[in-house]
């Protein structure tokens, strides 16, 4: 399995809205595997393909306690179904955006169809930290960031942090 380099903001690739999966083959798991990869190195719990460069509707999770057995969970063509009416709050941040967390809100219950790692036909009802990361990466599928969901003020903030470090990263 490769790591793959994780694309942060800002950058105009994380806004590109991603396309559907057509055939479930080698290629796509192997994209999911390196994808798995990544987001363990990095570590995250959630992770799109988007986010390594390629606009196609692919994603990984693992919301297992470190102390735990891992369990990732792969989904391709992600689709909710189905949103609860009760919202959560949750500190959330992301690996496109290194070091930057914000409070948001997001549906506490999802139900969400999608094709497994072999291309099997899926639903699953997800609550809580697993809810909210599919949530998250479903709106990297769409071109969407997180900081998309605060203030104009608080995004600009965040946005303007993360060029000037990249600005310094650069020039180092």
């Amino acid at each position: 399995m490769a790591i793959l380099p994780i694309i942060t903001a800002p950058d105009r690739r994380l806004k590109v809205k991603s396309t559907p999966v057509e055939i479930v083959d080698d290629k796509v798991r192997k994209i999911l595997d390196d994808m798995l990869a990544t987001m363990y190195q990095a570590p995250g719990i959630g992770l799109s393909a988007v986010q390594v460069g390629i606009p196609k509707c692919l994603i990984t999770v693992d919301v297992s306690p470190d102390d735990e057995e891992n369990t990732p969970l792969y989904l391709i063509n992600p689709e909710i179904t189905e949103y609860s009416e009760e919202l959560e709050s949750y500190n959330e941040g992301c690996l496109s955006l290194p070091e930057q967390f914000a409070d948001l809100d997001r549906p506490g219950a999802i139900t969400v169809q999608y094709l497994d790692y072999f291309g099997e036909l899926r639903r699953l009802r997800a609550e809580g930290l697993l809810s909210r990361c599919i949530q998250h990466e479903m709106d990297h599928l769409k071109g969407r960031l997180f900081v998309d969901h605060l203030s104009t003020v608080k995004r600009g903030i965040i946005l303007r942090k993360l060029d000037k470090a990249k600005r310094q990263k650069v020039m180092a």
